[in-house]
């Protein structure tokens, strides 16, 4: 008898995100950050055929602010990432880190039934999968 003592992505998944409507501001995706002390944004559906869009702080950077463009002025439906990569709970982290590396990202949404469950990033791989080790 074995036991299964794999360390998954439902295992690992944070609650640091935060989720927005496509039609607000760079800024107001700052704004949202901050307050919750996170560097993530996913961006609501539209309807029940739409995917999930997701926009990190370096998203912000490299778009508006780098192109001296103003927060105010950019909708964060212009620079998200959409559809987006997303991970099912029962993933093996070792599988999550070869998909972002993959696919050259550094976290994604843990969706079942169409619901995000958290979010896998490196650092909820590394700092559980250390845990596992020690």
């Amino acid at each position: 008898m074995s036991t299964d003592n794999r360390v998954k992505a439902k295992d690992v998944m944070s609650q640091d995100f935060v989720m927005l409507d496509g039609m607000q501001t760079a800024r107001d995706a700052i704004v949202a950050m901050k307050e919750h002390n996170t560097e993530v944004v996913i961006v609501k559906k539209r309807d029940q055929h739409d995917a999930y869009g997701i926009v990190i702080l370096a998203d912000i950077a490299k778009q508006v602010l780098a192109k001296d463009k103003s927060l105010d002025r950019v909708n964060i439906y212009e620079i998200m990432a959409k559809p987006v990569i997303t991970v099912p709970p029962e993933m093996d982290v070792r599988y999550c880190a070869r998909l972002f590396e993959r696919f050259n990202i550094s976290c994604a949404p843990v969706i079942e039934a169409e619901e995000i469950l958290g979010l896998a990033g490196y650092r909820e791989l590394l700092l559980k999968e250390f845990e596992a080790l020690s």
